[in-house]
C-alpha cells in the first residue's frame, strides 16, 4: 500500500503545475512594453506570478530572490498577434496539421481550442524566442470564415488556453473572393448575409437572460431556440448551419471581435462601412498592406490593425501600394498597429517578430521612410497585440498587476544578435530546450559519435 501511495504521489507531482517564483531582476535595462523607451539601471519585481513593480529605484522586498541584470535587458514576454502555434506538428503532414479545414461543413463555428497541442515543438521554439502569449487562428478554407481563434500562453504545462473563442476570423479581398465564388461582390454578400442571419438568430433565440422558448446548447455556450433547430428544414433561404449562426451571434452583438483579412485601401474602406449596417461590430483589420492609404479613415473609426511589418512587394493587385513605411505611416496617423498577418514568417516563425520590429526602428534612419521609435516598435509586439486580444494591462507590459511574463535578454531584443537567456510565464521559469537547440548541441562540436546511426547496407 505504501509503495502505491508513493507512486501515486510521484505521478501527481509530475502532473502538477510549477509554482510561481518570487524574484527581482536588478540593475538591468528595462523596457516596460507600454511604448516608452528603455530605462537603464532599473529593477523588476515579480511576486505570486504577477508584476509588482518595474523601473528605477524600486525597493526589493525581503526574502525575494535577486537576479543580477547587469549588462542584460528585461522586457515583458512578446505577444504574437496571429499564429498557428499548437495547431500542427509537421505542416507537410496532413494528419498532424489542423491549421485549416478545407472540407468542413462548418466555417464560423470552427473552434481551435480542442485541437491545440501545448507539447508542439513550434510552441517550444517560439517560447525559446521570447514569445509568452499569442492569438491562435485557423485559416479560412471551406468558407470565408476561419472560425473562432483563442488567446493562449506558451507555458510548459498542459493548459495553454487563456481565452477560448476570443475572436472570429473572416477573409475578404482577393482571398475571400476565391473562397466565395470568385468575386469580392460575392464575398461581401456572403458576409452580410451571415451577419444578418446571426442577428435574426439572436433575436429569435433570446440568448442568455431572454424569456424565449425552450433553449438547447450547441456546444459553444450559446443557447439556441429549439424552434429554429427543429424547423431549419422549412427555412429554405438560410445559408448558415445553426452552429455557424450561433457562433456569429457574439460578433453581431459586439461581444467578440471580428478579425477581417483585407489588403487594399478600397477593401479596407468597404470593411469600415460594415458598421453602418452592423454598428456593434468590433473590427480588427489583418494584413492591410495598403493601410497607409486609408490611415485617416482607420484612425477615425478607431479600428486596430495587425499588419505585415515589412511587406513591400506588389505580389498581387491588391498590394500594389505596399511599402515598408506602411506601419510607420499608420501609426503616425493615430492607428493602433500590431505586427503579424495570415502568411509569411511572422505567422510561421513568431520568434522573428523582434527582428521585424527592429527593421521598423531602422527605417527611421532612412531618408523619406517612415518607421517606429524603439518603444513604439516593441509595443507593437507586446502591449498593442495584447490590447487587441482583450488582454490589455494583463499581458505584454511590466506594470503592477500584469502577468509575470518576463524575458531576460543578453542584449537589445530588437537586435538580431540578441537572444533570450531566461523566460518566465506567470512567474514560472520556462525550460529553454527544444528540438532546434538539441540539434544544435548535438552537432556543435562535430563529434562523429553524436551522429545518428546510419543504415547498414
Amino acid at each position: 500500500m505504501n509503495s502505491r501511495l508513493l507512486i501515486g504521489a510521484a505521478l501527481l507531482a509530475l502532473s502538477a503545475p510549477a509554482l510561481a517564483q518570487d524574484f527581482a531582476v536588478t540593475n538591468a535595462t528595462v523596457a516596460t512594453g507600454d511604448g516608452s523607451e528603455p530605462v537603464q539601471g532599473a529593477t523588476v519585481v515579480v511576486r505570486g506570478g504577477k508584476v509588482v513593480a518595474a523601473g528605477p529605484g524600486v525597493a526589493i522586498p525581503a526574502g525575494v530572490e535577486t537576479i543580477d541584470g547587469t549588462g542584460k535587458w528585461v522586457t515583458p514576454g512578446l505577444f504574437a498577434a496571429m499564429t498557428a502555434l499548437g495547431l500542427s506538428d509537421a505542416d507537410g503532414v496532413e494528419e498532424s496539421n489542423d491549421t485549416s479545414a478545407r472540407n468542413s461543413p462548418f466555417g464560423a463555428a470552427l473552434d481551435v481550442t480542442p485541437a491545440l497541442n501545448p507539447a508542439s515543438q513550434h510552441v517550444a521554439v517560439a517560447r525559446d524566442g521570447g514569445i509568452t502569449r499569442a492569438s491562435v487562428f485557423s485559416r479560412p478554407a471551406s468558407s470565408i470564415f476561419g472560425g473562432q481563434g483563442a488567446v493562449v500562453d506558451l507555458g510548459a504545462d498542459p493548459d495553454m488556453v487563456v481565452r477560448p473563442r476570443a475572436f472570429q476570423l473572416v477573409a475578404l479581398g482577393e482571398y475571400g473572393a476565391r473562397l466565395a465564388g470568385g468575386s469580392r461582390t460575392s464575398a461581401h454578400a456572403v458576409l452580410r448575409n451571415a451577419l444578418r442571419e446571426a442577428r435574426q438568430y439572436s433575436a429569435d433565440s433570446r440568448i442568455p437572460g431572454g424569456s424565449g422558448p425552450r433553449q438547447v446548447s450547441t456546444g459553444d455556450d450559446i443557447p439556441v431556440d429549439t424552434r429554429l433547430v427543429d424547423s431549419s428544414a422549412e427555412r429554405d433561404d438560410v445559408l448558415l448551419t445553426r452552429f455557424d449562426a450561433a457562433a456569429l451571434i457574439p460578433v453581431v452583438n459586439g461581444q467578440q471581435p471580428l478579425y477581417v483579412a483585407v489588403e487594399r485601401a478600397a477593401d479596407i474602406r468597404s470593411v469600415l462601412g460594415l458598421r453602418k449596417e452592423f454598428p456593434k461590430l468590433k473590427l480588427v483589420l489583418v494584413g492591410a498592406s495598403e493601410g497607409w492609404r486609408a490611415a485617416a479613415d482607420i484612425a477615425a473609426a478607431g479600428v486596430p490593425v495587425i499588419a505585415d511589418p515589412v511587406d513591400d512587394l506588389p505580389s498581387s493587385f491588391e498590394q500594389l501600394a505596399a511599402t515598408q513605411s506602411n506601419v510607420g505611416r499608420m501609426a503616425a496617423a493615430g492607428v493602433k498597429v500590431a505586427l503579424g498577418g495570415l502568411a509569411g514568417t511572422t505567422g510561421d516563425q513568431p520568434k522573428n517578430l523582434a527582428q521585424y520590429a527592429g527593421n521598423l526602428v531602422a527605417l527611421t534612419k532612412i531618408p523619406g521612410a517612415s518607421g517606429l521609435s524603439w518603444g513604439q516598435a516593441f509595443a507593437a509586439i507586446s502591449s498593442v497585440p495584447a490590447e487587441i486580444a482583450g488582454q490589455g494591462g494583463r499581458a505584454g507590459v511590466l506594470s503592477p498587476g500584469a502577468a509575470g511574463d518576463l524575458v531576460i535578454w543578453d542584449g537589445d531584443p530588437l537586435e538580431l544578435s540578441s537572444a533570450p537567456e531566461r523566460v518566465f510565464i506567470d512567474g514560472v521559469e520556462q525550460p529553454k530546450d527544444d528540438h532546434q537547440t538539441r540539434l544544435r548541441d548535438r552537432y556543435r562540436d562535430l563529434d562523429e559519435s553524436d551522429r545518428p546511426k546510419g543504415y547498414d547496407w
